[in-house]
C-alpha cells in the first residue's frame, strides 16, 4: 500500500487596513452598522454621503415581509437584495463563491479571492478588498477562516 502525502495549500492571509469609507469626513460620530455603506464607498470611490443616500432611496423602495419586517438603511444594515440591486446598478456583477447546502469553498484570504477591488459578501457583514488587503473599521477575516458567499466585481 502507497501512502501519498497531499501537497501543501499555501495560504496567504489577507491584511487588514483601517477605513471607515469616508464616514468620519461625512460628518458622522461613532460606531454604526453600516458595512454595506461604508464598503460601496471604498471599493467605488463614491462619497460616503452620496452612498449613504443612495441606500436609503433604494430602502425606501423595499416591501416589508414576514421575514425582513423591517426596511434597510444605510447606518443599521442593507437587506441582501437591496444590496443586489444598489451595486449591480452601478455597473458591478456578482460572482458566487458558494450554493445552497454546500460547504465553504472560498474564505478571507488573499490566496483565495482575485485581485483588484472586489465588495464581499460574508455572514452579516460586507467588506471591500482591494488587492488582497481588507479596507474595513475592524478585521473580519476571523483568521482566514471566515467564508465568503461571493463578491462583486467591476467589469
Amino acid at each position: 500500500m502507497k501512502l501519498t502525502i497531499p501537497k501543501p495549500r499555501i495560504v496567504y492571509n489577507i491584511h487588514w487596513k483601517l477605513n471607515d469609507g469616508g464616514r468620519k469626513e461625512a460628518g458622522y460620530k461613532g460606531h454604526t452598522g453600516d458595512c454595506a455603506c461604508r464598503a460601496i464607498a471604498i471599493a467605488t470611490g463614491l462619497p460616503y454621503k452620496e452612498v449613504y443616500n443612495l441606500i436609503n432611496e433604494y430602502a425606501k423602495r423595499e416591501r416589508p415581509t414576514k421575514r425582513r419586517p423591517k426596511r434597510s438603511h444605510a447606518r443599521t444594515g442593507v437587506h441582501t437584495h437591496t444590496m443586489h440591486q444598489i451595486i449591480e446598478s452601478l455597473g458591478w456583477q456578482w460572482k458566487p463563491t458558494m450554493k445552497i447546502r454546500q460547504s465553504c469553498k472560498v474564505h478571507l484570504l488573499a490566496s483565495e479571492l482575485p485581485t483588484g477591488k472586489i465588495i464581499v459578501r460574508l455572514s452579516k457583514h460586507y467588506s471591500a478588498v482591494i488587492d488582497g488587503v481588507a479596507q474595513d473599521t475592524y478585521d473580519a477575516s476571523r483568521n482566514g477562516t471566515r467564508c465568503v458567499y461571493g463578491y462583486w466585481h467591476k467589469p
